[in-house]
């Protein structure tokens, strides 16, 4: 179920990185970010090393400024995967993304309880099964996969919200032929909009594990992140 391209590059985690705050949502500790009035939400959820990464604090900080609440729950409850201790498959048996996708209904609940009206939802790789389970059931308005794990083209196929899915060309979790089947199955579904771009040159997992040092791999995951942006301005204002 798993490969070790969900373990490279892992995040030098840091609790206190990010402009925003700690508190409990949806009874979750969650990392939140921007404006408390906005009636537009996008719940971040992380890869397997958890909600703490810096890069995964700056896309939120980035989602907050562009004028939405964003909310990056703990679905991992404290224990994001650690290479060291064990292997990803001993981890994963553990941390189902069938259990977060559970875990995420009381925060949509508490984020409509706010008077949200539109709630997007981007997911990272183990995040990103998550999130294709909140589309296929309508949960949410708007979802963006970014290079997935563990989706299947059966998930894709059941798809009732708009989807964007942003893969890389070096994805042995997602290859770029599979991404390729995904577009296909969303264009048999004229009723469901989505947009579907493969980012060359980058390997999987690099919109939230670029390296800072890297240019090109930062200038992708920039992109990245405006494409995600721009999906959740055309369908959460």
């Amino acid at each position: 179920m798993s490969g070790p391209q969900c373990c490279e590059n892992p995040p030098t985690l840091d609790p206190s990185c990010g402009s925003g705050q700690l508190q409990q949502f949806g009874g979750l500790t969650s990392y939140i970010s921007g404006p408390s009035d906005s009636k537009a939400a996008v719940i971040l959820i992380s890869d397997v090393f958890g909600f703490d990464a810096p890069n995964l604090r700056k896309l939120a900080d980035k989602v907050a400024a562009a004028g939405f609440y964003a909310v990056v729950p703990d679905f991992l409850h404290g224990d994001p995967y650690i290479p060291e201790q064990k292997p990803i498959t001993d981890w994963i048996k553990d941390h189902g993304p069938d259990q977060a996708f559970e875990n995420a209904k009381p925060v949509i609940e508490a984020l409509k309880s706010k008077g949200i009206t539109k709630i997007g939802a981007a997911g990272f790789c183990w995040g990103a099964k998550v999130v294709v389970e909140l589309a296929k059931y309508a949960y949410i308005h708007a979802g963006v996969m970014l290079h997935p794990s563990f989706v299947t083209l059966e998930d894709i196929q059941g798809v009732k919200v708009p989807l964007s899915i942003l893969g890389a060309e070096i994805d042995k979790m997602s290859p770029p032929e599979l991404v390729k089947q995904f577009e296909a199955a969303l264009n048999a579904k004229p009723e469901i909009d989505c947009f579907v771009k493969i980012f060359p040159g980058v390997s999987h997992g690099w919109s939230v594990r670029y390296k800072d040092e890297d240019e090109s791999e930062v200038k992708c995951a920039q992109e990245a992140h405006q494409d995600m942006l721009d999906w959740f301005a055309k369908y959460l204002n």
